[in-house]
Formats: C-alpha cells, structure tokens, sequence
C-alpha cells in the first residue's frame, strides 16, 4: 500500500462531516487592534462562553499588527486563542482568514468580533455559503449595517456587559 492510500483510508476514521444533531462548529475571528483596546477592557474567556452557547468554538483567532506587545499576545495565547501577527492592514488579513473559514467543510458558524463595516461583504459571502454569521461587537464605534446583516449579534458593553444578543 502506498502512503497516499494509507492517508486516503483515514477518511473513514476521521469524518469531514458531522452526523446526527452534534454542535455546530465555530470559527471565531478576533480584529484585535479594532476591539482589544484598553479603554474597552474585554476579557476573551467571556467571549469564549458566549460562542459555548452557539456551538462548539474549534478555530479561535486574533489578529495584530505588528505593534501588539508581547504581553497582549501572551494573554491571548492563555486564553486558548492562536495570534497572527502580521505586516500591515489587519483587515485585509482577517478577510482572508474569514475566506478559508467559510469555505471549510467543517465550520458551521462564523464569527467576527470587530466594530466596523469593513467586513460586511463577508458577512453577506458567509450567508451565501450557508453559514450561520454572528458578530461580536463594542458598543462604542459599532456598526448598524453588521448589527443588521448577520443572523446573530451580540453587543457587549465597555463594562463588559452584554448588552444586547
């Protein structure tokens, strides 16, 4: 038997679809330099209970700049969540990153946590594809056409609060 075909027979171990009434999985993006700000004072494990009660929560990312400290980005990774660093526009990046997610078999849910319009036409790529689309937002600076384009929306106050899902 060739390698290949070892791997192909792995298919039937390790099914790319669910079956029967299992969760529904969640790829979660993070526009960090947007939402994890000081004066909003967020805590990620908050927003990993809130995606508990939408499914199961599998791909967890947040994206920075270049100029994320490294206490930021550690705090991210204790909280179960993978940084991306990366060169330039963080939006640009996230859409890309929101593209893999909606075409992925195995992810059900799409989720951004941002505050601006900059990624309604994901949203609305998202909903085409048959995902279920929910934003995570701020109420300061929060976007009224995200707030009305995704099928769930839930708005947290800069307390902390959630003030609105």
């Amino acid at each position: 038997m060739r390698k290949f075909e070892k791997l192909a027979s792995l298919n039937r171990y390790m099914p790319l679809k669910k079956k029967g009434n299992e969760e529904s999985n969640i790829g979660l993006l993070v526009d960090g330099p947007n939402i994890l700000r000081k004066e909003f004072d967020l805590d990620l494990k908050v927003i990993k209970d809130l995606m508990d009660i939408s499914g199961d929560l599998r791909i967890a990312k947040v994206l920075f700049n270049q100029y994320a400290s490294d206490k930021l980005i550690e705090a991210v990774v204790n909280q179960g969540f993978t940084p991306l660093v990366v060169a330039g526009d963080t939006d640009v990046h996230m859409a890309i990153e929101a593209m893999e997610l909606i075409y992925n078999p195995n992810i059900d849910i799409i989720a951004l946590m941002t505050r601006d319009a900059d990624f309604l036409p994901i949203i609305n790529k998202a909903k085409e594809n048959g995902k279920e689309t929910i934003v995570i937002g701020v109420d300061y600076g929060f976007s009224i056409a995200l707030k009305n384009s995704c099928d769930k929306c839930i708005i947290l106050s800069t307390e902390g609060d959630v003030l609105e899902s």
